[in-house]
Order: structure tokens, then C-alpha cells, then sequence
């Protein structure tokens, strides 16, 4: 009876050993301030992304005419023309090689 009692202990100080470590980065959550402030920003700024629908968060119409400029710009710069969509994957058209060989022997 003894034995089994110290067993128990034994083994439940192995336990607990084991996941203290795991249990400590859950306790430690609770306890920084500065960790919950930043997970609660983070949190309310995924709220307003949402809101804005995907757009710039809080953006100012003088703001979003600068994006529009520089994607214009970008644009012009690689070949897109003015309203193009640029963040679209090209495509691509390859054309069949000609024989060389026959054009050779001609």
C-alpha cells in the first residue's frame, strides 16, 4: 500500500516536471501586460481589416490616390497600360519552333 502511494507520487512529480514547461508559457500569458495590450491591438486591427474589406486600415482618400499612383506606375514601368491589373499572373503564349533542319536543305 506504501509503495503504491510513493509510486503515485513519484510519478505524478515526473508529470508534473514534464509539463511545467507548457504550463508556464500559459501562465505567463495571464501575467504580462505588455504581451496582452500587443495581442489585443493585433485583435482589433484584424476587426478593422476586416471592416475596411480588405483595403488599407484607417487610409485616407490622399493616401489611397497615392497607392493608385505608384500601382500606375508600376504599371507603365513593366509593360502594363493604365488601369491594368498587375497583380494578375500573366499569360503566357508559346508558339511551336520551326524546323531549322528542313529550312536548311532547301
Amino acid at each position: 500500500m506504501m509503495t503504491n502511494t510513493i509510486l503515485k507520487s513519484k510519478t505524478l512529480q515526473i508529470a508534473f516536471r514534464r509539463n511545467f514547461g507548457a504550463s508556464s508559457v500559459i501562465l505567463q500569458k495571464i501575467s504580462d501586460p505588455i504581451q496582452q495590450l500587443f495581442a489585443d491591438k493585433v485583435k482589433e486591427y484584424a476587426t478593422k481589416k476586416k471592416a475596411s474589406g480588405g483595403k488599407f486600415v484607417d487610409a485616407s482618400p490622399r493616401i489611397e490616390k497615392q497607392l493608385q499612383q505608384e500601382l500606375g506606375k508600376v504599371a507603365r514601368q513593366f509593360g502594363g497600360e493604365e488601369g491594368t491589373d498587375m497583380s494578375k499572373f500573366p499569360e503566357f503564349k508559346f508558339e511551336e519552333p520551326k524546323n531549322i533542319d528542313n529550312q536548311l536543305q532547301n
